[in-house]
Formats: structure tokens, C-alpha cells, sequence
């Protein structure tokens, strides 16, 4: 049984894009390695972005920097 954790910043992500999301990934395993889709499990992380870091600081203060 498969077991894929997708992590992406809280900022919107639709529920219609969560649900292409689930069977997109659960197609790919299926078609790329055969498993069935009815065991591939898949969760979506929302993730505050001051909980996300990249380069030593966190997404809010990185993108506060972007023009």
C-alpha cells in the first residue's frame, strides 16, 4: 500500500486542486509502478509558511523581500 505525504504552503490551495492532486498522484503509481489505486493512500500537508523555511529563513520572510 503506497503512502504518499504532499507538503505545500497554506496559501489557497483549492479543494478542487487538492482532489486533482490525489488522483494525479495516485495514476502516476499506478501507471508508473502498477499498484492499485484502491490501497494508494495520499495525504496534503498544508503548511503555515512560518514553518517553512528555505536558505535559513522562513517563506513569509522570504517572500516579504520579492518586489
Amino acid at each position: 500500500m503506497p503512502y504518499v505525504n504532499i507538503k505545500v504552503t497554506k496559501e489557497g490551495v483549492t479543494p478542487e486542486q487538492k482532489a486533482e492532486l490525489i488522483r494525479g498522484v495516485t495514476k502516476l503509481l499506478a501507471d508508473v509502478l502498477g499498484n492499485n489505486p484502491q490501497t494508494t493512500v495520499v495525504v496534503i500537508e498544508e503548511v503555515d509558511m512560518d514553518n517553512w523555511g528555505i536558505g535559513g529563513e522562513s517563506v513569509t520572510v522570504r517572500r516579504q523581500r520579492r518586489p
